[in-house]
């Protein structure tokens, strides 16, 4: 059994402490796994598998595998993608600075949540990590992203008029918002199977138990007072309960824990009340797009898409922000449109604050990272060039008199103190290494530029020193030399040895020439042979001293960096008004949403070789509360609905509108019941999904909710659909139950009785032109039900073969005709389709084929009263193509 060597001990204890964590073990140049640890990541990153020799009680050779140390973020940021977390073990000293084993300590876990490097965030979006403490009577939230330090906190509770499930549909409504990639709970949280269901399976967030300790009241109230300085009448005042406090205090130790250099930038706490936001589910989310194309994923064909286009990273993170939390105050609404319809009307003025954002780099996470202590120079300097525009900005922005914008240049701060130290004291382009030296400015510290004088002229500082010796003893054959065993010498020749005088120190005698040193030699040696390891210690002493002077300013660096980065959000508002020639909305505390010639802002996009067609919208809570859709598939119902949808969110965010005109009522929640999909991982079948989807949105809607319900009840046979279809909108309409403003698209063609049977219900239909066989959609919404459902012709332009299409038809004749008495069977219906098809093959030859008698038809139902000019082109393209294929068909 060998005897297990005092290095391999030294990694068993740190990872005895670090169980759940993979150990980056420091060796020189190279970040170490072993065991266990090296098999997982060898695997995961596919890196060769080494081993060391027999060091562990077992026989079997210690599986290992490394990582350079300066490209080791790469793989990091990989692991963290993939959920695990990483304790960084660094040498804590420096090898010639201590005899046997250097002292290594774990100085850092690195998890989802926790990540703090650039090169590891996507800089368009916040990072959040989440702590959730759950009891009886609700939960508290809270949630940090520790990249910018911004920490906000608030609890959802059961009243005595609400049940438990509406706290339920708030709390995950707030975790839906943050998308955290991390999240810690307490035991009652944990144990709540659905909600780490949630966590697992919608957010893709890493879940942790917590342990009931880290959320206990007392500590998690010294924490939070100790961070923050809050007692608990302030936290109390500030709307802090005891839930949200056990939350934020939960959170502090888990951070406590992971980070080990303190929290240092984590020092305003916001207590926020869910209420003040339009909530959206991460149904909602998805069927409007607002972040990402549900087709792609991608943030290209999602509103974000539309909208975004801010010059800095904190305005895209920003402005996503504000996308997903649309405010629910009329008040901050029209404090935001006031702003921004001031800057659409200033053009010029616009383009230069654009453009001077782009100079501006990502102050907040730059300034979190010095404050947190794992910044480095370049950090600063990007801080320097950030701030050196401010006051450019802060001049362009006085001019304006709207109430946001007066305060934003209130907010923005010249940092005038903060260039000049950065200025003064650090390289233009220092290195990304903070120990290495080469990032001290010169003439900021004289002892800095003394010892780089040495390093830079130690030839001449010899030179001087060999003359000024010769000058003094006469001895013009002396001459000071270096080699690796004595290193700097004074040589003098035999001859002249006896007028050495008796300070030179006698080292070597060789035949020619004696070899001596002096105090004046040893002090020079030991200035030059030390010059670069004091000056690099020196150097990295005055950073940390910067870096701790830079941290005082933090509270200003982060006021100001909001500020930029809600104008930076503006000023892109104004502009995507501008381009795409939105309109300013009407936001107040009415029920009414009214729209002129609205347009959906993603697909007008999207549309290449045609033009969108807009469409009005009337709806409010009393004599219109229902609009009941129908048309054909394809037609348009889906998009016209979700562009309400989108148009209400954005005039709520404080966007100006893809409109030529808007009044919205303020809607508290959007809900979305669109489109098809099994769930397969919980056993869910399509329409139970759709069930369930529906069972939510009854459930937490409210009368100034917004539903937009497509084709409900479709999972199922025709009349249990539509009982369902009918019994849902009839809740939904009736005032008694709830009354919300809802669209509802249906096939059910028979719920349109309800016009006249269910007061505030109104009929809408998307217009379609058919001519023949063929349907043309117009894409344009008015009053009234369709007639039909055009499913065959839509079958047909989506490319059915032709005698699927025929075959189609005959049996919707017979199944339609046997309404009203007793259907056929499906082998009458063959009889009757084998007999229509030889008549036409007998008549074939003596008739007109089929595509002329079509050609005919069509010319004989045209109305020339009443054809526009770009259906006639259609229609005459048609026709040619009808008639090249006839002719084609005969020829063959």
């Amino acid at each position: 059994m060998s005897k297990i060597t005092p290095l391999m001990s030294q990694y068993l204890s740190l990872k005895e402490k670090h169980k759940e964590n993979i150990l980056f073990f420091r060796l020189g140049d190279f970040y170490e796994m072993f065991y266990d640890d090296a098999l997982l990541v060898s695997k995961e990153l596919n890196l060769t598998l080494t081993s060391r020799d027999r060091s562990s009680p077992s026989d079997e050779r210690t599986p290992m595998c490394g990582i350079p140390h300066h490209s080791s973020e790469a793989y990091i940021a990989r692991l963290i993608a993939k959920g695990y977390k990483v304790a960084i073990c660094e040498q804590t000293e420096l090898p010639g600075q201590t005899r046997g084993l250097v002292r290594r300590e774990v100085t850092q876990v690195i998890t989802p949540g926790t990540v703090m490097s650039a090169s590891m965030l996507d800089e368009t979006v916040n990072n959040y990590i989440c702590a959730v403490y759950m009891d009886t009577e609700g939960a508290g939230l809270c949630f940090c992203d520790v990249s910018t330090g911004r920490t906000l906190a608030a609890s959802v509770k059961s009243g005595p008029d609400e049940p438990d499930v509406s706290a339920r549909d708030r709390l995950y409504g707030e975790l839906c918002r943050f998308s955290p990639r991390e999240t810690v709970l307490s035991d009652g949280a944990y144990n709540d199977g659905a909600l780490t269901a949630y966590l697992r399976d919608e957010l893709r967030a890493l879940t942790e138990r917590g342990g009931e300790w880290r959320f206990s009241f007392q500590g998690a109230l010294e924490r939070v007072t100790a961070q923050f300085g809050l007692g608990r009448d302030e936290l109390s005042r500030s709307g802090a309960d005891d839930a949200a406090v056990m939350a934020i205090g939960g959170l502090l130790s888990y951070l406590l824990e992971t980070q080990m250099s303190g929290l240092t930038h984590i020092r305003q706490l916001e207590i926020y009340h869910p209420g003040k936001c339009l909530a959206l589910d991460s149904t909602a989310r998805r069927n409007l797009e607002i972040t990402s194309s549900s087709v792609t994923g991608e943030k290209s064909g999602s509103l974000l898409g539309v909208l975004d286009c801010t010059k800095t990273s904190m305005g895209a993170r920003l402005m996503r922000d504000w996308l997903v939390s649309p405010l629910y105050d009329t008040s901050a609404i029209n404090s935001r449109l006031d702003a921004v319809a001031e800057l659409v009307s200033s053009h010029m003025q616009r383009g230069e604050i654009r453009s001077a954002l782009k100079s501006v780099s990502d102050m907040q996470r730059s300034a979190g990272r010095l404050a947190h202590g794992s910044g480095n120079c370049r950090d600063m300097v990007s801080l320097s060039q950030s701030a050196s525009v401010i006051p450019s900005i802060k001049l362009l922005t006085a001019v304006f008199s709207s109430a946001e914008l007066k305060q934003l240049e209130k907010e923005l701060d010249n940092l005038s103190d903060l260039r000049e130290l950065v200025d003064s004291s650090v390289m233009d382009q220092p290195p990304l290494t903070t120990r290495e030296g080469g990032i001290i400015r010169a003439g900021y510290n004289t002892e800095v530029d003394r010892l780089r004088d040495i390093l830079t002229n130690a030839r001449g500082h010899i030179s001087a020193l060999e003359t000024k010796l010769r000058d003094e003893t006469g001895i013009k054959t002396l001459k000071v030399r270096y080699n690796k065993v004595f290193g700097y010498y004074i040589e003098v020749s035999a001859a002249q040895s006896a007028s050495v005088p008796d300070t030179f120190i006698r080292k070597q005698t060789l035949v020619n020439c004696e070899r001596y040193i002096n105090q004046p030699l040893k002090e020079l040696e030991s200035e030059i042979l030390g010059a670069q390891e004091r000056v690099t210690a020196l150097e990295f002493e005055l950073f940390c001293e910067l870096r701790e002077k830079l941290s005082l300013m933090f509270d200003r660096v982060h006021a100001s960096a909001g500020a930029l980065a809600r104008l930076d959000v503006l000023c892109a508002l104004a502009e995507s008004a501008h381009r795409n020639g939105y309109a300013r909305p009407s936001v107040d505390m009415s029920d009414v949403i009214e729209i002129i010639d609205g347009r959906h802002p993603v697909v007008e996009k999207m549309l290449k070789d045609s033009l969108f067609v807009p469409n009005d919208t009337s709806i409010d809570t009393a004599g219109s509360r229902v609009a009941i859709i129908t048309g054909p598939n394809m037609a348009g119902k889906s998009t016209y609905m979700r562009q309400v949808a989108l148009i209400v969110l954005m005039a709520q965010v404080g966007s100006f509108v893809p409109a030529r005109g808007a009044r919205v009522g303020l809607v508290d929640r959007i809900f979305t019941r669109i489109g098809a999909s099994d769930d397969l991982t919980s056993g869910k079948s399509t329409f139970m999904v759709e069930m369930t989807e529906v069972a939510d949105i009854l459930r937490g809607a409210t009368r100034r909710s917004l539903l937009i319900l497509d084709e409900i009840g479709r999972g199922t046979s025709t009349f249990d659909g539509m009982a369902i279809a009918r019994a849902v909108l009839e809740y939904a309409g009736d005032p008694k139950t709830l009354g919300a403003r809802t669209f509802f698209s249906t096939h059910y063609h028979e719920l349109t009785e309800l016009e006249h049977s269910l007061e505030g219900v109104v009929n809408y239909n998307v217009s379609v032109k058919k001519r023949g066989d063929d349907i043309i959609f117009l894409r344009k919404i008015v009053r009234g039900g369709a007639d039909e459902s055009y499913g065959i012709e839509v079958a047909k332009l989506a490319g059915l073969p032709d005698g699927v299409i025929e075959r189609a038809r005959l049996i919707l004749d017979e199944l339609e005709s046997g309404a009203a008495a007793v259907p056929l069977s499906v082998t009458q219906i063959d009889e009757r389709f084998s007999a229509n098809v030889h008549a036409k093959a007998a008549s074939a030859v003596n008739t007109p084929s089929h595509a002329a008698i079509e050609v005919l038809n069509k010319l004989r139902a045209v109305s020339l009263d009443t054809i526009t000019p770009i259906e006639a082109m259609i229609l005459l393209n048609d026709l040619k193509n009808r008639a090249a294929s006839n002719e084609g068909t005969e020829n063959g």
